[in-house]
This record gives structure tokens, sequence and C-alpha cells, in this order.
């Protein structure tokens, strides 16, 4: 089943084209990474998916809804965390979670018992009737997502959700976002600037820049896309390095750091190779490491004014 697509999205503001036309297939029970710069088009996304802004042209539907001509079901189907946190500082953890039952139209012993349920499950139960202008980043973006779902959704849209946070609180939250993929079925869209939050996250990433898709793909596919991948040897002393320098052609020598670079495709075939040709020289490496291409290669080969 597919949960979020999208035909053709365009967007402007005056004469700068935000979104150029893109197009989004998102199957349902999975986690989507927009990937882009600032000012790529990522937020625009969500913000017509979620109908909180019109498109100017192309179609979009959102759990089987259409998002113009069936806005109040796209609503009722999804949850929202926006770039900044949508907490009332004035009042506690419970009573934020008991205003958002409130405005999903639960009924009181319905409400009090999902609030406590998602107080327990973002372990914030100890800090339930603390204000929330004490809590930290990290509490503060815990109980953000708890309040997307006190109307459990079928679809979340996490816009830049760990924006600010330390690198403890970044974990816990993307343990969290898997747990709702795993345990209930739901249907992610993430927009990040974090490499490593798509690299860990998302089943499927999609780059987007200057308003369009400029690839898309699993974390593995697109990094295949960028060139980079290498084999890199280190040798005791000069002699050994200079010895299998001369077996390899394009390797790179760095001969302070004692070390090779090999270019490759990193295949078990082609590292299986470069040892036998040191094998067969006689050459001993005292270390080997194998380097990928990762996806900050992918983002800065793909995204950039040199690229559009």
């Amino acid at each position: 089943m597919t949960a979020i697509s999208a035909t053709g999205l365009t967007k402007s503001y005056g004469d700068k084209a935000v979104l150029a036309g893109i197009d989004l297939q998102i199957p349902a029970g999975t986690v989507f990474a927009l990937l882009g710069p600032n000012g790529a088009g990522k937020t625009t996304t969500v913000q017509i998916l979620s109908t909180l802004i019109p498109a100017d042209g192309g179609t979009a539907r959102v759990a089987g809804h259409d998002v113009v001509r069936e806005a109040d079901g796209v609503r009722k189907a999804i949850g929202v965390t926006g770039q900044f946190s949508a907490v009332d500082n004035l009042l506690t953890a419970e009573e934020n979670l008991l205003l958002m039952a409130d405005l999903n139209h639960l009924r009181r012993r319905e409400g009090r018992r999902r609030a406590e349920e998602l107080l327990h499950r973002f372990d914030l139960a100890g800090a339930a009737r603390t204000p929330v202008t004490t809590f930290s980043g990290g509490m503060r973006r815990k109980l953000d997502l708890a309040m997307t779902l006190v109307g459990d959704p079928e679809v979340i849209f996490l816009d830049e959700p760990t924006t600010g946070l330390d690198p403890r609180s970044r974990r816990t939250m993307w343990e969290i976002i898997r747990g709702l993929v795993a345990d209930q079925g739901v249907t992610v869209l993430l927009t990040t600037q974090y490499l490593d939050e798509a690299d860990q996250l998302a089943d499927r990433i999609a780059v987007l820049d200057g308003g369009r898709i400029v690839a898309e793909g699993t974390a593995e596919e697109l990094k295949r896309i960028v060139p980079g991948g290498l084999i890199r040897l280190r040798f005791a002393d000069a002699a050994q390095l200079g010895a299998a320098a001369g077996l390899f052609d394009y390797a790179a020598v760095d001969t302070e750091a004692l070390r090779l670079d090999i270019p490759g495709d990193n295949s078990v075939i082609t590292v299986k190779a470069v040892l036998d040709a040191l094998d067969n020289a006689s050459v001993r490496a005292e270390s080997l490491v194998v380097e990928t291409a990762d996806l900050d290669d992918v983002f800065l080969t793909l995204t950039g004014e040199g690229v559009r």
C-alpha cells in the first residue's frame, strides 16, 4: 500500500520556484527521508502534504485522501512535528497532552488514558506535572512527538525533528521513531540535514535540491552513485610502501603516513586481488581498511549551485 503519493508538485513565491515538480511514492509502514540543504524545498513539501499550504500545481494523496478535495480526511490521518517545538511552556507535560486530546475530540477518560500511556512510552512520567519551561531540549522534543501521537496517526511528518539536540537525545529520538514504525506500522516522512540520521533511519532517501529530486534510493544505492571507494594500506617502512606502490598504477602514495590508497569498487573480488598482488610480490602491509563513499559524499556531489 502507498501511504503518500505526489505527482508534479510545484510551488513558487513570487519569482522564486521553491518546488519545480516533484514526484513521491512512499509505501506504508516505512521511513522515507527528504535530504537536502537549506532552501531545497523540504519544509514546503511537508507543508503541502500536511494541507498547511496549497501547491501551485500537481496532485498529492496522503493515507488515501486527496490533500485538496479531502483535506479533513488527511488531517485526521496524520501527525506533524515541525522544526520548532509546539508545546505550551505555561503548561505541564500532562496538561499539554490533555489539551491535545481535547483538540482531537477524545472523551475525557480516553484522553487521560492516552496521555498516561504516552508519558510512560516517552519516559516522561516522572516529569508529568512539571512545567515545560524546566525541560531540556531532548525532553521538549519527546513531548512534542508524544503530542503528535495523541490522535494515533497513520502518517507522521517529522520536519528536522532532532535539530539542536545533543547526540544522546538524538539517538533516543531515533529509537522512538524506529519503534513507531516497527510496532505500530506508522509511515514516517522525515526531513533532515543530518546525513547520519537519514542513513540510520530511512528505508529510502530522496535528495532534494533546487526544488527538484536529484536522486532517490536506499542509502546503499545512493552511495553507489558516487565514486570514491578505496582500499587503504599502511606499511611498516618506506621500502615496503615503495614496493607496493609499484604494483598499482593508480594508487596515491603518502610517504609521511606510509600509506597507499588504491581506488576501487571495494568488492570482495577487488580486495582479494589486491591482497594476492601483495602476497605474490612478498610485500607485507601492516593494516588494510576498506572505505566507501558515504552520504556526505552523495550530498556534496548531488547538491549545490555547481550541480544545477
